[in-house]
């Protein structure tokens, strides 16, 4: 199984990341990436990029190194309802929008918050992917997010960066595990991204993939193997 849609990654421009949108198109084309997805983050977590910055994607080359780009946001889910840091007229000329629940910008609620606030991000029309929903400090009832995903249409994330043993998410295999097991009972297709905040880490998903092994996930449910199965995903 080879990845060739990244659909998760940031550059310098977050803040907190180590490589520039160049770098970044560079080292996905030497790893035989088709499609990049940079999500940079979104204006209310702390040092990341001004908005004007999210404006103004309509300048950069959508052609890389043979890589195509879509240039987006993570963005953050601000409260319970679901709402985001970004206004409909700034979503509009993003190409692609995750929305994450990140410490910075959301309380850790208890499970019908947390859940309440993903659920209500993807009624967003905008926001294609939710990403990492693995992390224990933002419970989540994940028959209610599968249920939603497949409602809603979108993708849920199995994030290759929570996995590592050195992270902070918490209890993420388990939340992971709990999540592919009802992906695959309700047929709901799940992406793989990186969450790459350096260039070599582009494409990598090491410790996914043990966990679609441990769970015997289906290939035709994760959406970016395919640049045909990707971008049909996002034009329904």
């Amino acid at each position: 199984m080879n990845i060739v849609v990244e659909t998760h990654s940031h550059t310098i421009a977050s803040g907190h990341a180590y490589n520039t949108i160049e770098e970044m198109a560079m080292a996905a084309g030497e790893k035989g990436i088709k499609i990049l997805a940079i999500t940079e983050h979104a204006p209310n977590m702390p040092g990341t990029c001004h908005i004007f910055y999210f404006h103004n994607l309509r300048v950069v080359t959508r052609i890389r190194h043979g890589v195509e780009l879509l240039l987006g946001a993570e963005l953050n889910v601000m409260d319970y309802e679901g709402n985001v840091d970004l206004d409909e007229e700034t979503l509009d000329g993003l190409d692609i929008a995750i929305a994450s629940l990140h410490t910075p910008c959301i309380r850790p609620g208890n499970i019908t918050e947390n859940t309440n606030a993903l659920i209500g991000a993807m009624k967003n029309p905008h926001v294609k992917i939710i990403g990492h929903p693995d992390d224990s400090k933002y419970p989540l009832d994940y028959e209610r997010l599968v249920k939603a995903a497949k409602e809603y249409h979108v993708l849920l994330e199995l994030n290759n960066n929570s996995l590592n043993p050195t992270g902070f998410r918490l209890n993420a295999r388990d939340n992971d595990i709990k999540m592919l097991e009802l992906c695959k009972s309700y047929n709901v297709p799940i992406t793989m991204g990186s969450d790459a905040h350096v260039a070599e880490d582009i494409g990598n998903c090491c410790y996914s993939k043990e966990i679609l092994k441990a769970t015997d996930f289906p290939e035709e449910l994760i959406i970016n193997t395919s640049v045909e199965k990707f971008k049909a995903f996002l034009s329904c």
